[in-house]
């Protein structure tokens, strides 16, 4: 881009920050109506939450804002590229995306919009789609280089165990009996689903909460609260409720670069709020089997006992290797709970508590949970003044209600 170019764009940001949901709104019900199709691609329940166009508007006045370092905002778009990836965007269709975007633009902005401004963000446009394409592009190619598939491939539910009340995990198998790629400890897949009675196709990322090297992908996931107008757990639900051993549904490679450093042998802290625990799960199994030696902290919080999913399994794995050391907090414990003696905290995490159990400041920490929990977790870290090299969290959902929470900047 020429810097007339980058100094249009950046003269826009104050209106994008003003105007952005509203432009970003206009869009997707331009697009989809003109491209109902699509419907089956986009998150249908953060579409009707708002959480998608706020996400999007987000996106948007952040490539404005940058538009002179776009190398700043890497990280948020590796973030974005591998779901992408995941759940099977196309090149072909980011020049539909833009037609459309360009369209909110000017229909929002009216007469502010002007040739040379809607010119100037067509060319932008262009630059970002070109960026997101080819990244997407290696990561395709990453993927079919160790053995995966690009698209979805179906699978069957080898296997289903429940975990808790609230958590069961699933064990896929592919239906062709294809060999499975390694994957990365902290990686998900998408899972597309038809569900009878739905209009669309429904996609959700889950965590693999084993580690990687089986014959089988794990998922365990939570059912959701359904008391919702439009509930966020239609999918857990189909899960829980309807899907059997020996049924099938459609299943990609494993993607997300939330993961497991194991070139480093650094102390580990692992704090988990919930099912957010999946993906360190993945992570625990690994480096106990690759790096047993290495020190590990595991925290996890939970309602209660019967909340907790994993808890023998830990267990077990913490009487086997002296370097892994086990903390539980319940904010609600039942008497059972209180009576077992297991439970090292009754409340909620602290910053009091953890300086209390972390051995080692000086650590990697990996966390995931609730957006409350990390946003919460993030800041004693940073009060810590741990390096941000050795601060990794996983987020589903749009990325910018978790950066918002804390203020916390890609």
């Amino acid at each position: 881009m020429d810097q007339k170019t980058i100094d249009i764009i950046k003269a826009t940001v104050p209106v994008l920050e003003e105007k952005g949901n509203e432009i970003t709104k206009a869009f997707y019900k331009h697009l989809f109506s003109e491209h109902p199709e699509l419907n089956h691609v986009f998150n249908q329940t953060h579409q009707k939450e708002g959480k998608q166009p706020r996400a999007l508007a987000k996106l948007v006045y952040q490539a404005a804002a940058h538009i002179d370092r776009l190398e700043e905002l890497l990280p948020a778009v590796k973030v974005v590229a591998h779901k992408h990836r995941s759940i099977g965007i196309k090149p072909e269709q980011y020049p539909i995306v833009g037609e459309h975007l360009l369209w909110a633009i000017k229909h929002v902005l009216g007469d502010q919009a002007t040739d040379e401004i809607m010119k100037a963000w067509e060319t932008a446009y262009g630059v970002i789609a070109d960026a997101f394409i080819q990244l997407e592009n290696e990561l395709r190619e990453d993927v079919k280089e160790n053995n995966g598939w690009n698209d979805y491939m179906p699978f069957i539910i080898d296997k289903k165990v429940k975990e808790s009340d609230v958590i069961t995990s699933f064990y896929l198998k592919p239906a062709n009996g294809q060999a499975l790629p390694e994957y990365l400890p902290g990686q998900y897949i998408s899972l597309k689903l038809n569900i009878p009675g739905e209009a669309y196709t429904h996609i959700r990322q889950y965590s693999l909460s084993d580690a990687p090297g089986k014959n089988y992908f794990r998922i365990s996931v939570k059912r959701e609260d359904e008391k919702a107008m439009y509930p966020e757990g239609v999918v857990s639900h189909y899960l829980h409720e309807s899907m059997k051993e020996g049924d099938r549904m459609f299943v990609s490679a494993p993607a997300g670069d939330f993961t497991l450093d194991m070139s480093s042998y650094q102390p580990l802290v692992f704090i988990s709020g919930g099912v957010g625990q999946t993906p360190l799960m993945s992570m625990l199994k690994t480096v106990i089997e690759k790096q047993p030696e290495r020190p590990i902290t595991w925290i996890h919080a939970a309602k209660n006992g019967n909340c907790h999913a994993f808890k023998e399994e830990v267990k077990k794995a913490a009487k086997k290797h002296k370097n892994l050391k086990t903390f539980i907090c319940y904010n609600d414990p039942s008497s059972d709970d209180l009576e077992k003696k297991d439970i090292k905290k009754v409340g909620y995490i602290d910053e009091q508590w953890l300086s209390e159990i972390i051995e080692y400041r000086h650590a990697s920490y990996y966390f995931c949970g609730p957006k409350p929990f990390m946003a919460a977790i993030y800041k004693i870290l940073k009060q810590w003044e741990i390096n941000d090299t050795d601060i990794h969290y996983e987020f589903f959902g749009p990325q910018d209600e978790l950066l918002e929470e804390q203020a916390i900047t890609v």
